[in-house]
């Protein structure tokens, strides 16, 4: 509601924009076949987004301390993570997987992200997480302040 007039004016075109799509979609396939369509690519990308974001700050080695013991450029370069993706999903992604770059600037925009990368040595030392590893963090859930890692809920009463 603070943005300016034109910010939304904008809003309200795209909004508009889409409900005239919306419509003639309706209109010419039927609300039932848009759903059909519309519904699974949500669910799909939806759950994607929400496996990258997990993944970028759930994972083996992630730097977890609690907030007074906090060191800012530790906590962004090894609290999310390098999730290193094939390139075609990298592209697809916005480099998505250079999150802790991110983390260390999020003023750099997404295209300059690799470059940064390729540049900064400093960036290049974070552990990579692959699309195997990542799969294996689904186990890890909690953290333990004794080995400083994520565990699984295995490992609850086994210390």
């Amino acid at each position: 509601m603070r943005a300016g007039k034109s910010a939304r004016n904008s809003v309200v075109i795209t909004n508009l924009a889409l409900l005239f799509l919306l419509a003639v979609a309706a209109s010419t396939i039927g609300v039932r076949t848009y759903l059909m369509i519309q519904l699974p690519v949500i669910a799909i990308g939806g759950g994607i987004g929400l496996w990258l974001f997990y993944i970028q700050h759930q994972f083996e080695d992630v730097y977890w301390v609690r907030h007074g013991s906090w060191n800012p450029l530790s906590v962004a370069l090894h609290g999310s993570s390098y999730f290193k993706l094939p390139k075609v999903l990298q592209w697809f992604t916005g480099n998505i997987g250079l999150h802790h770059i991110h983390h260390v600037r999020p003023t750099i925009p997404n295209y300059n992200l690799q470059q940064c990368y390729n540049e900064v040595p400093a960036l290049q030392a974070v552990k990579a997480i692959t699309l195997k590893a990542s799969i294996r963090s689904l186990r890890l859930s909690l953290h333990d302040e004794k080995s400083k890692k994520l565990v699984g809920f295995s490992c609850v009463g086994n210390n």
